[in-house]
């Protein structure tokens, strides 16, 4: 049960630890929400996944929703993330996907030609995307009793590219960058349909209840400065700014991503996800205190004994300096058989111990 909990109807959620933080505002505590906090390390979604495909749960509303509620029933969190993915959208502009078993996500008729390019069609997410719009709708009934905000999310257009050109995961990604370098009047196009279409299904998520939006660039890092300047920042700066007409707070995260921080916050957000690759104090630097930040821990710390975790806890923390404008986060997604007391025993230090920072 939430410690924002309330007898008397829905909480004001404006007011909420993390819609305050994503302000940039003090709060009580720091807020806390976990990427990936609803899925495979939790016991109660591996028993709906032995009957249901990832597919099969993301479009199914009711199904949607307890997943994105499993986590909020478990653990004190400050904030839900609608259980989705960030493929589904590509199914909306003609591509063919699939999870399969030991594989993870295929396209199985990538974007290679001109032809695949110019035949993406730009899809209505109210159309394509309903059930998760329909999803974020029943969740905002199970969550607003708890004062607890829920957050919206899309993939960025150099992720989702990297998914539609390489037909999948890829190791070097020598496909999407080859179109990168080589075609760029046909990566123009793609990745201004790709920017349009994550922009506007951002804007149908809040306007469905999401109240937080956020921008994932999970590969984004592989690329260098200058790609990223010339050939992806223009792209994510349109998704965003399209995000941004929704007038709810944006969060903009990818990982990998400490050597180009200037540049991120160029394109755009209003909160800033850091990873574990760079102290967040330096981060924080970079980026100027009056710019919000999310992160930052390893996922994997969440492996270590309760002593060596709360050590590293306590690290984030203290680098934070109890500033407003900081949201507790891992840096990328938690790993699979993660063990659930230790995140229990995180996300209650975090509320713990950020208040004694605040004096």
């Amino acid at each position: 049960m939430s410690t924002q909990d309330t007898t008397n109807g829905p909480a004001d959620l404006s007011q909420s630890r993390f819609l305050k933080a994503c302000r940039g505002e003090q709060t009580d505590a720091t807020p806390v929400w976990l990427m990936r906090q609803a899925g495979r390390y939790m016991a109660e979604y591996r028993e709906l996944r032995k009957k249901n495909t990832i597919l099969e749960l993301i479009k199914d509303p009711a199904l949607a929703t307890e997943v994105t509620m499993q986590p909020i029933q478990a653990f004190d969190l400050d904030a839900a993330i609608i259980f989705a993915d960030i493929l589904p959208p590509l199914e909306g502009m003609g591509l063919q996907l699939e999870f399969q078993k030991g594989e993870g996500p295929v396209i199985h008729n990538p974007v290679r030609t001109e032809a695949d390019v110019r035949a993406l069609r730009q899809p209505d997410p109210e159309e394509f995307l309903h059930f998760t719009l329909d999803a974020i709708r029943l969740t905002r009934k199970e969550l607003d009793p708890r004062g607890v905000p829920l957050i919206g999310f899309s993939g960025a257009p150099f992720t989702l590219a990297s998914y539609a050109v390489e037909g999948g995961s890829s190791r070097n990604r020598v496909l999407v960058k080859s179109m990168m370098m080589n075609r760029p009047d046909l990566w123009d196009i793609m990745m201004t349909k790709l920017a349009k279409l994550a922009g506007d299904y951002l804007v149908a998520q809040a306007k469905a209840g999401a109240q937080v939006l956020q921008l994932f660039d999970s590969w984004v890092g592989e690329l260098s400065p200058y790609e990223y300047e010339n050939f992806v920042l223009p792209y994510s700066k349109l998704a965003l700014d399209i995000a941004a007409t929704a007038g709810v707070p944006v969060i903009h995260f990818g990982t990998n991503t400490s050597g180009m921080l200037p540049l991120i916050q160029k394109a755009g957000g209003d909160v800033i996800g850091v990873d574990w690759r760079i102290n967040l104090d330096e981060a924080w630097e970079i980026l100027g205190h009056s710019t919000p930040v999310q992160g930052n821990l390893d996922p994997v710390t969440l492996f270590a004994e309760w002593p060596a975790l709360e050590k590293r806890a306590k690290d984030v923390l203290d680098r934070a300096a109890g500033r407003p404008g900081h949201i507790f986060n891992l840096g990328h997604g938690i790993v699979i058989e993660t063990p659930v007391d230790n995140v229990r025993k995180l996300v209650d230090y975090i509320h713990e111990y950020s208040r004694t920072l605040r004096g």
